[in-house]
């Protein structure tokens, strides 16, 4: 191994210890404080939440975590399983024996490097599904559905996935040095297509969405729409119970595609002021822009991606250095795809601090318009229900919470609505 190979291997492994000391360290954080704070439910909520309620949330939150710590070693054995271990490149190599170099045979890379891993990782969501989730009441699935949905979303995964590899592989091969600009293009294409093709062709084989019926509420959510001067498609309601016991609402698709789903247990826990509320700060999001922000991010960050994955693909150290013997007479282009897909994040864990932070002044000020558009008590309201029915903790680490959490912790997040409406109060949950 040359001398280039060697330091890519030591900052590779550096990367990979230092991820995992760091994850290691604020799951731990987080589950020591949790239990700490187990015993009491915090004084700004003694009258909203049930000791009962908190002491849930505290049990199932350490339990998540705990088994995230165990999610951890597997990945990082994997990780190092596939690279320098040797594996990626003995299952290259084989299917280079058996199919010669070709796409056929790059196709049959990525979907057996997709396929093993699956099938590895498949018992630890099966234990998340029934018996984390079981445990704990929000596991509303059988046996027949958990496997139909894997079915489901392989095959999904398949008839989407293969053709767009094969595009990019194509360019990799065929476009010249600025393939990645191409590809990164297709990439940028297929994202946007699949926001208007979600709702509509995908989603639906998974779950039932019929338009909403109560007359009342869709009067009531309408005025609000208009006000707000926000168009949909229409009003769905999704049969989220028949999966989980946890509640949401979410729009989904872009342009005019665009529609609003209500989770079937959101409408059985909220009153219709509370709903109005959590639909006024949805809204918020995309009259604050944050979904086109969000968008562009994810442009910015994928060009930079496609760049850095055109310079690596062509440099033999990142092949060696990770423990794979690039082929001589054959593209290499699935397995530069493939290590790159399992190096970057090693990179971009870093970055959490930076988007969580992100992601929770979007919803400090979609709640500011939600609040301008109803009443904050009701937001504060339903958000407190939805933490009790989601069995989040109320006592999040500090360190862990700015490292990983994409929403404020209700304390910040009630502390400012509250104040904001000193004279309106939290009905309790």
């Amino acid at each position: 191994m040359d001398t280039a190979s060697l330091i890519f291997t030591a900052v590779f492994c550096a990367l990979l210890v230092l991820s995992l000391i760091t994850r290691t360290v604020l799951a731990s954080r987080q589950i020591r404080h949790v239990a700490r704070h187990r015993a009491a439910v915090p004084a700004a909520f003694s009258d909203t939440i049930s000791l009962p309620a908190h002491q849930k949330a505290a049990d199932y939150t350490i339990t998540k975590s705990r088994f995230g710590l165990l999610d951890l070693a597997i990945d990082a054995a994997l990780l190092l399983g596939w690279t320098l271990l040797g594996g990626l490149s003995w299952l290259n190599q084989t299917l280079l024996d058996a199919l010669g170099g070709g796409m056929l045979q790059q196709l049959a890379l990525l979907a057996a490097f997709a396929l093993i891993g699956g099938l590895i990782t498949l018992p630890l969501g099966w234990w998340a599904t029934f018996r984390i989730e079981e445990r704990f009441g929000f596991n509303k699935m059988t046996l027949s559905l958990w496997l139909g949905d894997l079915v489901k979303g392989t095959f999904v995964g398949a008839l989407v996935g293969l053709p767009i590899a094969a595009l990019v592989l194509w360019l990799m091969g065929a476009a010249g040095a600025t393939w990645w600009l191409w590809a990164w293009g297709v990439w940028m294409a297929f994202n946007l297509l699949a926001l208007v093709l979600y709702p509509t062709v995908i989603a639906p084989l998974f779950n039932k969405f019929e338009p909403l019926q109560d007359e009342t509420l869709k009067t009531r959510v309408n005025a609000l729409m208009q006000r707000c001067g926000f168009a949909a498609k229409g009003l769905f309601v999704m049969d989220g119970s028949k999966r989980s016991a946890h509640a949401n609402a979410y729009f989904t698709g872009f342009g005019a595609a665009k529609r609003v789903v209500f989770f079937d247990t959101l409408l059985q826990q909220l009153s219709p002021a509370e709903i109005d509320a959590v639909l006024a700060h949805e809204l918020g999001h995309y009259k604050r822009r944050h979904i086109i922000k969000r968008i562009a991010l994810m442009f910015g960050l994928s060009l930079l991606g496609f760049a850095l994955l055109g310079w690596l693909s062509g440099q033999i150290w990142f092949y060696t250095g990770l423990g794979v013997m690039p082929a001589l007479d054959a593209p290499n282009n699935a397995l530069a795809l493939l290590l790159f897909m399992m190096v970057v994040p090693l990179l971009t864990f870093f970055l959490s601090p930076l988007m969580a932070g992100m992601s929770r002044s979007h919803e400090f000020e979609a709640d500011a318009y939600a609040m301008a558009q109803t009443s904050g008590a009701d937001l504060a309201s339903a958000l407190l229900k939805l933490f009790k029915d989601n069995a989040s903790t109320l006592t999040p680490d500090p360190v862990y919470a700015q490292f990983y959490y994409s929403h404020p912790p209700a304390s910040e997040r009630l502390a400012r609505l509250l104040a904001a409406s000193p004279a309106q109060t939290a009905r309790p949950a």
